[in-house]
Order: C-alpha cells, then structure tokens, then sequence
C-alpha cells in the first residue's frame, strides 16, 4: 500500500489536492489495516483522512528548499526506470 505514497514536495507544476488527500488516504489505510472501513469505523477512518490531509499541506507549504522543483513527468520517468530495472518488466 505504501508504495502508492509519492514525494509531493518541491515539484513544478505543484502539488495538487487530490495527491495530497490520496496519500493520506493511504497512510491511514496502511496504518488501520483497512482497505475500506467498516460501517462502525468509516467516520473515524474519514476524519482521520481529512486531519492528515490538513496536516500534510500545513507541512508542505511550511517547508524550504534551495534546489530547484522538480518535473513530475522526469520523475515518473526515472521511476519506471528504476521499476524496469528492478522488476525487468
């Protein structure tokens, strides 16, 4: 599941809100264990998603870099790159 995660600091064009809801989606689906939450759970599990969403972008706007952002579609080529290699797909 956490492989799904992706650096979303530092990046041109930035990082949109559907990357960040999505990955603390993910964070909270691996930290719970659930893929879908139980009717008894689903409103924990949906706060959870929305506080960790708040928080992510509270971090990611706070933090600072001298290195210049990053193209997402480099990244994603480097990463299928090193996926190929890896896996030999």
């Amino acid at each position: 599941m956490c492989r799904n995660i992706k650096i979303l600091f530092n990046f041109k064009p930035p990082v949109t809100d559907d990357e960040v809801r999505a990955a603390a989606l993910q964070f909270v689906r691996k930290i719970t264990g659930f893929s879908k939450p139980s009717k008894a759970n689903e409103a924990s599990f949906q706060a959870a998603v929305e506080e960790i969403t708040m928080v992510s972008y509270r971090l990611l706007y706070s933090l600072e870099t001298t290195a210049p952002p990053k193209n997402r579609e480099e990244e994603a080529a480097k990463a299928k790159a090193r996926a190929a290699e890896r896996f030999g797909t």
